[in-house]
């Protein structure tokens, strides 16, 4: 099993990193260059269904839960799963005296058949969300005016 963990401190109000980083179509700014699309499906109280398109047009489906008074997120990718067996997400907002720590947490496990194993996707994955967690700080900061442009 893979497993990831990392986190970034935003100093913003928690209403707007929530909003901000939940944004699903905001994703491809968001995440750099990891998503051509990002496309909502179905809304359905605090169940949100989402269409991902990667930078080489391969596509998923996957649903996140908003719990936005518990200060968290819980995601799973559905169809395909494939390179994956499963994919869990949780995103953790937990306030500090600095500012709201935003914590990623991906728990997952590599399919048979796949190109890499859950080692080499924890280190993919590992530099991709330290990479990502600075964009959407940069972004949140800056549209809340902690940031200069």
């Amino acid at each position: 099993m893979g497993h990831t963990c990392n986190s970034i401190v935003i100093n913003a109000p928690y209403e707007k990193i929530f909003e901000v980083s939940n944004d699903i179509p905001r994703w491809t700014q968001l995440f750099g260059n990891e998503y051509k699309k990002a496309e909502i499906t179905k809304r359905e109280g605090n169940k949100i269904t989402f269409k991902l398109t990667d930078d080489e047009g391969k596509s998923w489906q996957s649903w996140k839960l908003l719990f936005k008074d518990r200060y968290f997120t819980y995601a799973e990718r559905e169809e395909p799963k494939f390179p994956f067996k499963y994919m869990k997400l949780v995103w953790l907002y937990t306030p500090t005296p600095e500012g709201i720590k935003m914590t990623w947490i991906q728990h997952f496990e590599m399919d048979d058949k796949a190109k890499f194993n859950d080692q080499q996707v924890e280190g993919f994955i590992n530099k991709h969300s330290q990479d990502n967690l600075k964009i959407f700080k940069d972004v949140i900061e800056k549209e809340s005016g902690i940031l200069k442009e």
